[in-house]
């Protein structure tokens, strides 16, 4: 006959055992989900009336392979600079050229009217003389290691501009634009941030770009 100690013993110890082994089954982890965040204030205002902006027309941004999906990229340059690596848990929260894009728009926007190919089908374009088209190509957007603990975001992209008249497009301009950010931590979170002020010098580039043309009458 068992005794109720020992019993009540062995319950005790089946309990802690089966605790124990529940604590060593890996619970299943949601990715963490990352995005550009808001736009750096506006430092200063121009002193003096600016000049009239062209309008540019922004399709979405061409990519390829990994560049076309939500995972965050890095490459370890110290290792093996051509391998491109996901983070496991780590995700955009929508494909990377719509943040790139998303992102370009609002900050060219600051200077000038920035439409969709929508909103420029809508437009009576009679008068208003050529219509610029922004066409962008992704070809980079990483976190790159140089060493375990430096890392930098690196976006490179080839930019064409047309001008769209009522003849067909005309060339007006292309280049290629590689620019970085340095990652404060040598995480997915710097990636991001290093990768944003990427996108942010990208974009004053562009709009540097595009100040030197003069509209078409």
């Amino acid at each position: 006959m068992i005794r109720p100690q020992v019993l009540a013993f062995a319950l005790v110890a089946s309990s802690l055992a089966l605790g124990g082994c529940a604590s060593f089954v890996d619970k299943p982890q949601r990715p963490v989900l990352f995005d550009l965040g808001p736009l750096p204030p506006i430092t200063a205002a121009p002193a003096a009336p600016a000049e009239p902006r062209i309008p540019v027309v922004l399709p979405d941004i061409e990519a390829s392979g990994a560049l076309d999906g939500t995972p965050v990229l890095y490459r370890l340059g110290y290792s093996d600079d051509h391998q491109l690596r996901a983070y496991a848990q780590s995700r955009w929260s929508a494909p990377v050229p719509q943040l790139v894009r998303q992102r370009l728009r609002q900050q060219l926007g600051r200077e000038r009217p920035v439409l969709s190919l929508d909103e420029s089908a809508a437009l009576d374009r009679a008068g208003l003389g050529a219509l610029y088209l922004l066409r962008l190509e992704l070809e980079e957007f990483s976190q790159v290691f140089d060493t375990p603990e430096r890392s930098r975001g690196v976006l490179r992209l080839r930019a064409t501009l047309l001008a769209t008249t009522s003849s067909g497009e005309q060339l007006v301009g292309q280049r290629s634009i590689a620019v970085e950010g340095v990652a404060s931590t040598p995480d997915a979170s710097g990636g991001v941030r290093a990768l944003t002020q990427a996108i942010d010098a990208a974009a004053a580039d562009i709009d540097g770009w595009l100040r030197q043309v003069r509209p078409s009458r």
